[in-house]
């Protein structure tokens, strides 16, 4: 069992920047792929990034791709998703979230430990 705390969200105007962080509990994060997930109010959540459990891969969704970066620092536990050049459109809860291995990196349901998530708001 492992427990992660999202944390790094608030409030920010567009153009600006956060990084969120994952840290984990109960079981060290290099066991595990990663990977970031975002839900806007009455939409499904949706992929954002994706790591490896060493950090050498990542891998993006289209809308966030060279705005974006996914890192990790094992010997922390955790996991970061540096935002540049934010959006309004990025507006959004974030989690982050364990992959089963194996799993799809894109598809939320082959993820099984999440976080209870960080709202990210960007303003016009």
């Amino acid at each position: 069992q492992v427990q992660l705390v999202e944390s790094g969200g608030g409030l920010v105007q567009a153009g600006g920047s956060l990084r969120l962080s994952c840290t984990a509990s109960g079981r060290t994060l290099t066991t595990y792929a990663m990977g970031w997930f975002r839900q806007a109010p009455g939409k499904e959540r949706e992929f954002v990034a994706a790591i490896t459990r060493s950090g050498g891969y990542t891998d993006y969704a289209d809308s966030v791709k060279g705005r974006f970066t996914i890192s990790r620092d094992n010997a922390k536990n955790t996991m970061y998703l540096q935002m540049s050049t934010l959006k309004p459109e990025d507006t959004a809860v974030y989690y982050c979230a364990t992959r089963r291995p194996f799993g799809s990196v894109t598809r939320s349901s082959d993820y099984d430990y999440w976080g209870q998530g960080t709202q990210v708001t960007v303003s016009s």
